[in-house]
């Protein structure tokens, strides 16, 4: 598998790393849950602790592994609302995207920014408690940047939800 990384916005690809079955068990375990010790792991695997954990090791340092995080409860957190953001760029330049990443970098409200190809250029995924909060976002998305159009939908009911990477490619 190659793997690539990114420097100053420009994909470079680091040494080929060879996986094979166990490693992808690893990856999907620590998917499912990043808590669990290299010797649980290892008993699920088949392996012994301190070869999985070097395994576990390598394969954070060679980039498959970013990092370990908890996952929160968007409605529990009072985060009801889901609302995608279509937008079409004033202009198409380095200068205006540079300024409109920073922009759009700068809400909270953001957990998903992609550049899309398509009608649109822009999509945003935006979590927000209510109609409220997202016209007051809104209302500060548009004010700050030029902007030529900006769509939005709002999910009436998520179906499915998934930070788990497939890996049957693997």
């Amino acid at each position: 598998m190659l793997i690539s990384n990114e420097i100053a916005g420009k994909p470079y690809f680091m040494k080929e790393i060879a996986i094979d079955k166990i490693d992808r068990a690893i990856l999907s375990l620590l998917q499912t849950n990043a808590d669990w010790s290299a010797t649980d792991i290892a008993q699920q695997v088949g392996l012994t602790t301190t070869p999985c954990w070097r395994r576990i090791q390598r394969l954070q340092q060679n980039g498959l592994v970013t990092k370990k995080v908890a996952l929160l409860d968007a409605t529990r957190l009072g985060l009801t609302t889901t609302v995608f953001v279509q937008v079409k760029a004033a202009r198409h330049d380095g200068q205006w995207l540079q300024q409109f990443a920073r922009h759009v970098e700068s809400f909270d409200e953001v957990v998903e920014f992609y550049r899309m190809s398509g009608e649109y250029d822009y999509l945003l995924k935006v979590l927000v408690t209510d109609m409220a909060s997202f016209d007051h976002f809104y209302k500060r998305l548009v004010n700050g940047i030029d902007l030529n159009d900006v769509t939005s939908s709002f999910a009436m009911e998520q179906i499915k939800y998934s930070t788990a990477m497939p890996l049957h490619h693997l």
